[in-house]
């Protein structure tokens, strides 16, 4: 309902005006940015600071709506074809400009030229494309990626390639799940490079693409992951930090250990069978570098980030959404390629599944987990995955007011230390308990019982994979 689209304010892709600005390019600035991004309306008759209704004149609402519709049509190149429309919300009429994501980007200001007219949307405001977004945009327009195309700086080089192919091979090999499965996998030739798209024959001379050097000796100095483990929950004082360059198939996996290496470790016992269990899901934590990874804009001057602090892994990539897509398009399993060729490898290889999956499979990894689902977000220019560990909001949701080491007054001594483990971990076993407590696990059992029934304690979740909260 339109009425609730007023009443949630401006947003991202949602703009109010009292009235048609006399300058024409107050509002046609956002509609070049939203055909540019994913897309938006433009509400004429809303008063966008106090979000109340004014309304437009009845009688000269087909009359703005006319002026309006040549205005965007004399602005705006190439062409943008508006749905202009007029509501009546409480009474009063207010005119709706809806512009779709374009196809044929960039769009910009004809006054203006491509460069100086070209306007994106970030963060609810209409803003000018710097030259890395408006390269990425005339890819788009023109229906290539950044990936595919020749890469002039480099020589294509046969070591490199066999190497590569065998990169590829062995990949798919341990992703084969039988014997059998395994022995069936080919080679991986120069052929299949070519086809691929990785690198291409110009009349008889093999020249790699930027997916080849990517995928090899990767020249390019931004292309690499950062990975930093800071202190508390700001990024302020870091504890340790590494960049991994290479080849991209390889900086996933070095990011991917170090996060493991800095999460919490515990452990869970099903039968006599103990396991070790990671505080976040494993699926969802490679899930979100390698989707980072993949779809990252390579124009931009900037690397993909890991984080990793007190209360969260932080997942940044650089580059907007891609292609007009939103993030509730993502949750429900929207997806577009930004790097195709890239993509085509890491399919085989099997380092995504499928594509249009891994947001969705992230999500359900969480919830079975039983931790708070994956936090999305555009951040300007960047994309961004939040995974929130539960070792520090649990204990610190529980009890804000409560240091990290303090327990409820009334415990015995063994129920003291209990909970003093249960904030350090709380996937920690009954099991673990009693070993570090030299008693039984009766015992263990029998002391947790009485906290829960003086609800200080809770389970949550089953034995494999559930947690305790205080």
């Amino acid at each position: 309902m339109l009425a609730d689209e007023i009443k949630a304010g401006e947003s991202a892709n949602i703009e109010f005006k009292v009235e048609v600005p006399k300058r024409s390019e107050k509002y046609i600035k956002s509609v070049i940015a939203f055909a540019n991004t994913a897309g938006g309306k433009i509400i004429i008759g809303v008063d966008d600071e106090i979000h109340e209704i004014v309304g437009v004149d009845k009688d000269e609402v087909f009359k703005i709506m006319d002026s309006i519709t040549n205005t965007i049509s004399d602005m705006c190149y190439p062409q943008i074809f508006p749905n202009i429309g007029v509501d009546t919300v409480e009474g009063k009429c207010v005119i709706v400009i809806e512009i779709y994501p374009g196809a044929n980007r960039p769009y910009y200001m004809k006054s203006l030229g491509k460069e100086a007219g070209t306007f994106i949307r970030v963060s609810g405001t209409s803003r000018p494309a710097d030259a890395a977004i408006l390269k990425d945009l005339e890819l788009q327009g023109s229906n290539h990626s950044f990936d595919e195309m020749v890469c002039v700086e480099q020589k294509f080089d046969i070591k490199q390639a066999e190497e590569l192919c065998a990169a590829i091979k062995k990949y798919m090999v341990e992703a084969a799940k039988t014997k059998s499965e395994k022995e069936k996998v080919k080679d991986v030739t120069l052929q299949n490079l070519i086809n691929w798209g990785i690198v291409k024959n110009l009349d008889g001379t093999l020249v790699p693409t930027n997916a080849f050097v990517l995928l090899t000796n990767n020249a390019f100095p931004f292309a690499k992951i950062q990975c930093a483990l800071f202190k508390g929950t700001e990024r302020v004082v870091f504890i340790d930090k590494r960049d991994f360059s290479g080849p991209l198939y390889e900086q996933i996996e070095e990011a991917y250990e170090f996060v493991l290496k800095h999460i919490n470790l515990g452990a869970e016992i099903n039968g006599l069978v103990r396991t070790d269990a990671y505080e976040l899901p494993t699926e969802a934590i490679r899930e979100a570098i390698v989707n980072a990874t993949t779809h990252r804009n390579f124009l931009d001057r900037a690397c993909v980030q890991v984080a990793v602090y007190d209360d969260r892994v932080e997942i940044t990539s650089p580059g907007m959404l891609y292609g007009g897509l939103t993030i509730k398009q993502i949750k429900e399993g929207g997806s577009k390629i930004r790097n195709r060729c890239i993509a085509e490898i890491f399919s085989r290889m099997k380092i995504i599944e499928s594509w249009g999956t891994g947001i969705k499979r992230m999500f359900s990894s969480c919830k079975e987990y039983g931790i708070r689902e994956p936090e999305l977000l555009e951040i300007g220019d960047s994309f961004r995955v939040n995974l929130y560990r539960p070792s520090y909001s649990e204990v610190h949701q529980s009890s804000p007011k409560s240091s990290p080491k303090s327990s409820p007054k009334g415990l015995n001594q063994t129920q003291q230390r209990i909970i003093e483990m249960i904030m350090d971990n709380p996937r920690v076993t009954q099991k673990e308990m009693a070993e570090e407590l030299n008693i039984t696990i009766r015992a263990i059992k029998k002391s947790i019982k009485e906290m829960q029934e003086k609800n200080i304690l809770e389970r949550i979740g089953g034995a494999r994979g559930g947690y305790w909260r205080l």
